[in-house]
């Protein structure tokens, strides 16, 4: 898989979209809420171990926050927000 993919800065719901740029076009992979959610979008992508791509700044980048940014969930889970 080539390609610039990057997670955008937090929304209003508290999910990431993730796009994919490639030949020129833009695609939305989804809205990630968690790193296990973006780990599905790269694999349904194409792309090959999606968890070593997570810190890769040369395979994604993360915009408007850091990367993996947390807060406690009432149910005892994590997720971005």
């Amino acid at each position: 898989m080539e390609g610039a993919l990057v997670v955008h800065r937090l929304s209003a719901s508290g999910g990431r979209l993730v796009t994919l740029r490639r030949h020129g076009r833009e695609r939305i992979l989804g809205l990630a809420h968690s790193d296990h959610d973006l780990i599905v979008f790269l694999e349904a992508a194409g792309v090959v171990d999606p968890e070593s791509v997570l810190d890769d700044p040369r395979r994604l980048e993360w915009r408007g926050g850091s990367a993996h940014k947390r807060s406690a969930l009432g149910t005892g889970g994590l997720a971005w927000g």
